[in-house]
């Protein structure tokens, strides 16, 4: 079987489950399993970048998505008009940038100062007084912010534009972020690189549960525009109501399918614009060259290349692209919920869809994100359907029945260690390999 083949198959075994799920759970679950298959087809990609084409071990790829997220609240979010009439915004935003002018000035004095007393004298004099001005000028304009009705707002708030350039935005804000990660973990070992993002993902994280004036912590920022009309929007429009009257459907039926459907030609344009924009690296001198880094990067630097650069390149690449399936996300959900956000879902997982599409193919990528959440999401309920035709035979109270339908849940965490275990049996370099 050729490539070309083998991928047309994978992906018509793919839409068959999805068709699948349509005919037998009905079409807005199987819309919904799209739009997040293809958001997570989207995250993979981006970390096909980065081990695939590079052999970088990221596993911060949560912090990246997060960020993401946020992106979403800071650009489409109304402004909380309070927090700027109370000058609590301005503040707030100002103390930031003079701890930033304080961590700038201590690495100032650290490069360009003789070593000796005198710039131990300046960096603590620069430290401990940056401290206290910094803390005097930012906790009491945070104080302002997070007491203004903090049941509804409580925070900042946002710039009040479209949600879609919320999607862009996000990747730049996860690209800046990887550029100050990169710049000072990148000349780490492989293994030393993934404990140092897994830390900052975490990092990022924390902040987001933890500083309410930024993006409401674990209290969330809920209702956040949409780019797709309201289900109610739609239930009101005589035009829309009759067209699905004239196809046998119920208009509130109609109007879900419409708005998911909606959302799945937005994310099937982004990710096909990423997938042709990757193929199109991955075939230039440039992607021959990161593979060569990938494969050799010794005899890459005998040759010239400043493997620390491109390393630095396609960090900040695959971290843009997760930052833009983060905000995608947050849309989709419409709303950001901190609190959720965890390693196994938006790390592990997501290298569990890159190993078995097959890492270093972008297709690969993409096959494994949505193969494997459809798996993640249908394996529960099949399970406990099997499980229970198992265990039929024996009473509705009996102990070892009763432990095996409640264990139904843990379903998924086996069946994703079988998958991956299986695939690397057996087709170890994954379903598509690389070229």
């Amino acid at each position: 079987m050729t490539h070309t083949v083998r991928t047309a198959v994978m992906f018509s075994f793919i839409a068959a489950l999805i068709l699948l799920a349509g005919i037998m759970q009905g079409w807005n679950n199987a819309l919904l399993i799209l739009n997040m298959g293809l958001i997570s087809a989207i995250m993979a990609l981006g970390v096909n970048l980065q081990w695939g084409f590079a052999g970088l071990f990221n596993v911060g790829v949560m912090g990246f998505v997060a960020l993401g997220g946020l992106a979403s609240v800071v650009v489409s979010m109304p402004p909380t008009a309070g927090a700027w009439t109370l000058n609590a915004g301005p503040q707030a935003i100002f103390a930031l940038a003079v701890g930033i002018g304080i961590i700038a000035a201590c690495i100032y004095a650290w490069n360009h100062m003789a070593n000796g007393m005198a710039r131990s004298i300046a960096l603590l004099v620069l430290l401990i007084g940056g401290f206290f001005l910094y803390r005097g000028l930012f906790d009491p304009a945070v104080a302002r912010i997070e007491a203004i009705d903090p049941a509804a707002t409580g925070y900042l708030g946002g710039v009040n534009l479209p949600i879609l350039l919320a999607w862009p935005v996000g990747g730049l804000l996860a690209a800046g972020a990887a550029w100050v990660i990169g710049k000072t973990a990148l000349g780490l070992r492989s293994d030393y690189l993934a404990i140092a993002t897994l830390g900052i993902a975490e990092i990022v994280i924390a902040i987001l549960k933890n500083e309410d004036w930024l993006s409401r912590g674990v209290k969330n920022v809920v209702g956040l525009p949409r780019p797709v009309p309201y289900e109610i929007d739609l239930q009101n429009s005589a035009s829309f109501v009759s067209r699905a009257e004239g196809l046998g459907i119920d208009p509130v039926t109609a109007s879900t399918l419409f708005v998911k459907f909606s959302y799945a030609c937005l994310f099937t344009a982004v990710l096909a614009l990423l997938l042709v924009l990757a193929e199109l690296a991955l075939k230039s001198p440039w992607g021959r060259m990161m593979r060569a880094i990938r494969d050799n990067e010794t005899a890459a630097e005998a040759m010239g290349k400043n493997v620390k650069k491109r390393h630095l390149q396609i960090f900040i690449l695959g971290s843009a692209i997760c930052g833009i399936a983060g905000a995608m996300m947050t849309t989709l959900d419409g709303q950001l919920t901190p609190g959720t956000y965890q390693p196994l879902r938006f790390t592990f997982l997501i290298w569990v869809m890159v190993i078995v599409g097959g890492s270093g193919n972008n297709f690969g990528a993409v096959l494994g994100g949505m193969l494997i959440w459809f798996l993640w999401v249908e394996v529960e309920p099949i399970g406990r359907w099997l499980l229970e035709v198992i265990t039929s035979p024996l009473p509705a109270d009996n102990a070892l029945r009763v432990h095996l339908l409640e264990s139904a849940a843990h379903m998924r965490l086996l069946t994703m260690g079988i998958v991956l275990l299986v695939v690397l049996r057996f087709s170890p370099r994954g379903l598509l390999p690389e070229r």
